[in-house]
């Protein structure tokens, strides 16, 4: 079943950005400024030639009568991705272990095809929805989803590091529970506090998240629990993210920050704790940095039309 909905306002120099997730692929169609003129959205089917086909056939479906304007398309993908090239590595929900994207694309469309990883992308929407004034130095945007992962932004670009594993925070070995990752290690952030993390201290909700608040609100002593391994390790994500990058905006997105204000004032909570105890914590005035992504804005597809060339 495809969704479309449309803004008929004029625009030259048009692009379209495609965010491919595991279940769902996501299409905008953006003028030079910026602006969304139109989205679409169809299944994900599993296999690299057919995504290529989404892909391909998406991009004229939210175009509509103006495809021949598309000037350019970006593609946010997860796995591994060499921005460079659009090689796509080990997308893992998706069945693909190597594919070409970008040239696969860019030769089905006749457009040139920018790829980069689907937390960057969401990165670069999320800090174009942030108000005028903060769109200036740092931003990290954290990606609470399946898994734990960070995109930065200086000035309005996306940093990628030297091998591609700048934001790969939710692999760093800190948590004190020491619970096993799929990865090999143990304590890894996302094993406390990613969504594939609290499914599996929390089965009893999917969401698990607004019914861990909830509960522990009421004084539930396992929901309590839990909900004090997840706000721990969501504060060392703030604060690691603070003390390495310091940027000025930490946005959170991604499936786990639906629970919405409830997480964002449990988050701050726990940070403030952290200040009471020290004078440090307390002058990188972290509560005040956050900010939640509004989930019905796409910004994974609006921050791949922002990498298309």
């Amino acid at each position: 079943m495809e969704t479309c909905a449309s803004n008929v306002a004029g625009a030259k120099d048009l692009r379209v950005g495609v965010d491919v997730g595991g279940t769902k692929i996501e299409a905008v169609l953006v003028d030079a400024d910026g602006v969304v003129l139109a989205s679409a959205r169809v299944p994900a089917r599993p296999g690299g030639a057919e995504v290529v086909e989404d892909v391909a056939a998406l991009v004229p479906r939210v175009a509509g009568a103006r495809a021949g304007e598309v000037r350019s398309v970006g593609v946010g993908i997860p796995g591994l991705v060499h921005h460079r090239t659009g090689l796509v590595e080990n997308v893992v929900n998706l069945g693909i272990e190597r594919l070409e994207l970008g040239e696969r694309a860019s030769a089905a469309l006749g457009l040139p095809v920018q790829v980069d990883n689907d937390v960057n992308v969401a990165a670069l929407g999320a800090y174009g929805t942030l108000p005028a004034a903060s769109r200036r130095g740092r931003m990290a945007f954290v990606n609470l989803g399946t898994g734990l992962a960070a995109g930065l932004v200086h000035d309005g670009v996306l940093e990628h590091g030297d091998t591609g594993a700048l934001g790969e925070i939710g692999h760093l070995p800190v948590d004190p529970n020491r619970m096993p990752c799929p990865c090999g290690q143990r304590g890894c952030l996302e094993t406390a506090c990613s969504g594939g993390g609290m499914r599996r201290m929390w089965p009893a909700a999917d969401p698990p998240l607004p019914d861990i608040l909830a509960k522990a609100a009421r004084g539930d002593a396992a929901a309590t629990r839990v909900r004090g391994i997840v706000l721990h390790a969501l504060a060392d994500v703030v604060q690691i993210i603070a003390q390495t990058a310091d940027p000025s905006v930490i946005v959170i997105g991604g499936g786990v920050a639906h629970a919405g204000t409830p997480l964002l004032d449990a988050l701050r909570g726990e940070l403030r704790g952290r200040e009471a105890d020290s004078g440090f914590i307390a002058s990188l005035g972290l509560p005040e940095r956050l900010r939640l992504v509004d989930p019905s804005v796409p910004i994974g597809a609006i921050g791949a039309a922002l990498i298309a060339r």
